[in-house]
């Protein structure tokens, strides 16, 4: 008699799934921390062209209006009425995106700090107004870096610590000095190099530059 059973091919026995898995499960390891890493420097990249566009846009605004824009509420969520206007009752607050017709938010989604001292927001800004603003190496017993700057902007990085959502709610402070420092809207700030315990990127607007740039536009005399 003829046998006419068919002959079905061998399929993969669980031990040789389980080495497949293992093996997907190294190289996926591998992978990450180097799409991770790729996708955080794309993100400081984004970041710091958006920085240049804001110091323009700030500059831009002054020589147009004679005076830096007031900050904008960091509690009114987006879309809602007078988010990203600036509000010349603040003194600090964040960066006013929609008076400036920049971005909201950094590359990691969270708005920039943003304060500005009231004799360059007013319209009494002259060649000879000081700013009240300073930028030291660190909270305690840093070296100064800048003092009497009329505007200060900064990127809360990566881990936001300070940082106020685009739903107007502020991240929680972390454990470092230096970025309480950026986040407690007194009139001092913390720039130094990156570390682990620090990644907010501090940009201030030189009263000399923004000054000359005003003069060649003929705002001021």
């Amino acid at each position: 008699m003829t046998n006419t059973r068919r002959h079905m091919p061998a399929g993969f026995s669980l031990v040789e799934m389980a080495v497949v898995l293992v093996i997907v499960g190294l190289l996926l390891s591998g992978l990450l921390p180097a799409l991770s890493g790729k996708l955080e420097q794309q993100h400081r990249n984004d970041t710091l062209k958006q920085i240049d566009d804001i110091r323009e846009a700030l500059t831009g605004y002054a020589i147009i209006n004679g005076r830096l824009p007031c900050p904008a509420s960091p509690s009114i969520s987006s879309g809602t009425s007078g988010a990203g206007m600036a509000d010349c009752t603040l003194s600090s607050g964040v960066l006013p995106w929609a008076t400036l017709g920049v971005s909201e938010t950094d590359a990691w989604g969270r708005r920039y700090t943003y304060a500005a001292a009231s004799s360059f927001t007013s319209a009494n800004f002259t060649l000879t107004s000081s700013g009240n603003l300073n930028i030291k190496s660190a909270a305690t017993g840093g070296a100064s870096l800048a003092l009497n700057m009329p505007a200060v902007f900064i990127s809360h990085g990566s881990n936001g610590y300070g940082a106020y959502t685009t739903q107007g709610t502020q991240i929680p402070l972390g454990n470092s000095a230096d970025e309480t420092e950026n986040s407690n809207g007194d009139t001092l700030f913390v720039a130094h190099d990156l570390s682990p315990a620090y990644d907010d990127y501090v940009t201030w607007v030189s009263p000399n530059i923004l000054s000359s740039r005003m003069v060649a536009a003929g705002k001021l005399p």
